[in-house]
């Protein structure tokens, strides 16, 4: 049964010259600038926290514990409440994350113990980044933005919303450098642990831009749909069981291609500031604008990303720029100075992390709309998993003194990615699912 398109949505004659954020919904446009909040205390973590705990005299394996932990509790989290979220709605479980992350980063900030610093690191997941994304809830954001967007627009408003959050992961990350000069006028402590205060304010901005969206319709509405004669309620059945076939088929292999990237993920990015520290020797004065300009230059490339989806599909965009980020990453360990390090891991950020966008939003058209949570969790999920065990095993590759191993393990596992994401996915494209 045909149903109408929602109110907010404008037929094609009316669409023609307006711009993207104008044809989504009131709800996606708050869930972006929820992001964008977000993302500043992010972006400052990503730079420092791993600094705060190397300030505290912690270990490189004890670190990297702490940063796959959270790893582990936020892929369990999703996995529980991803495909709830199609059934029940995702604004409430995004509130109540923006209230838990409001509650651990108050308790950063008042205490450096490890009893209360280590729980709320694990429940918020302080340092690992997620461009602004709700850590374990980012499957619900997808899903929740993915109903309040035109499919034909979803590769140029997911990129321009991992955009966004990349440029306030970047403020972020500048704001990383305060503990440098905060430090001459308070203990070292208390300069790092200031910037708890930024996801604090972040998550409660976050939290009143989501309070006034509205939910996306989930499968319980189906419920109110009219009455079906029982010869066409047959045919529909049938017809979702074949269309549920194929989509798990497709969610199969998603969970391999993640599993090979979240694994080359983990080895690298959780620890890059650390990395950077202990193979340079250099401070968050010098590491917070060098991890700025990463995610300044992944900003870039997510538009760039966008448009050669748009040319040339989103396959072949994410597969050809991946492809170039891959030989950047190996050239970043074999740096003889720091700033030369930097440039190549800012620019292999352009070409990796610039394609997130485009990679979501061809994971939310796997399926139909009552499986969207489903989708993104798995994607979530098959990253976050394998993922989470990088960060322990380069952790203790790094307090042996080998800090190019991870990023040639790192590297190894991103190539075989890349063929098997190009050899999955090279007929999809986003703009051709139902809705």
């Amino acid at each position: 049964m045909h149903t109408a398109a929602p109110p907010w949505r404008p037929d094609d004659a009316s669409v023609r010259g307006r711009s993207a954020w104008l044809q989504i919904s009131p709800a996606a446009r708050r869930i972006i600038l929820a992001r964008v909040a977000r993302s500043i205390g992010q972006g400052a973590l990503v730079a420092a926290f791993t600094l705060y705990l190397h300030n505290l005299h912690w270990s490189a394996p004890q670190i990297g514990a702490v940063l796959s932990g959270g790893l582990f509790i936020g892929a369990a989290l999703t996995l529980w409440i991803g495909p709830l979220s199609d059934r029940i709605g995702r604004r409430q479980f995004l509130l109540g994350y923006e209230l838990v992350l409001v509650a651990c980063a108050a308790a950063a900030f008042i205490s450096a113990t490890p009893w209360l610093l280590v729980p709320a690191a694990l429940l918020s997941g302080f340092g690992r980044g997620a461009n602004g994304a709700a850590g374990p809830f980012g499957p619900l954001e997808q899903s929740w933005l993915a109903h309040g967007t035109p499919p034909a627009l979803r590769a140029q408003i997911f990129s321009l919303n991992s955009t966004l959050g990349m440029l306030g992961m970047a403020l972020g990350a500048v704001l990383g450098a305060a503990p440098h000069w905060l430090s001459a006028v308070m203990p070292v402590d208390w300069a790092y642990r200031s910037l708890f205060l930024l996801p604090l304010l972040g998550s409660a901005a976050g939290f009143f831009l989501l309070l006034q969206a509205q939910d996306a319709p989930t499968a319980a509405t189906a419920s109110l749909q009219p009455q079906i004669a029982p010869s066409s309620r047959s045919a529909m059945v049938e017809s979702d069981h074949s269309r549920h076939v194929r989509e798990n088929a497709l969610l199969w292999r998603l969970g391999l291609v993640n599993a090979l990237n979240g694994l080359g993920i983990g080895m690298v990015a959780p620890l890059m500031a650390y990395w950077y520290a202990v193979r340079y020797g250099h401070g968050p004065a010098s590491i917070g604008p060098a991890m700025a300009a990463s995610f300044v230059f992944a900003a870039f490339g997510a538009q760039i990303a966008s448009r050669l989806a748009q040319r040339f599909g989103a396959v072949r965009a994410v597969v050809g720029m991946r492809a170039v980020g891959l030989i950047l990453l190996l050239l970043t360990p074999l740096s003889p100075v720091f700033w030369i390090a930097v440039g190549l891991y800012a620019l292999r950020a352009t070409a990796n992390q610039g394609t997130m966008g485009v990679r979501q939003a061809l994971t939310v058209s796997l399926t139909g709309a009552d499986r969207r949570g489903l989708a993104a969790t798995v994607n979530n999920v098959s990253i976050q998993i394998p993922r989470a065990i990088g960060p322990l095993l380069a952790g203790m590759l790094l307090h042996l003194g080998w800090l190019i191993a991870p990023f040639v393990v790192a590297a190894t596992f991103q190539a075989a990615y890349l063929v098997l994401y190009q050899r999955f996915f090279r007929d999809i494209e986003p703009g051709h699912s139902a809705v």
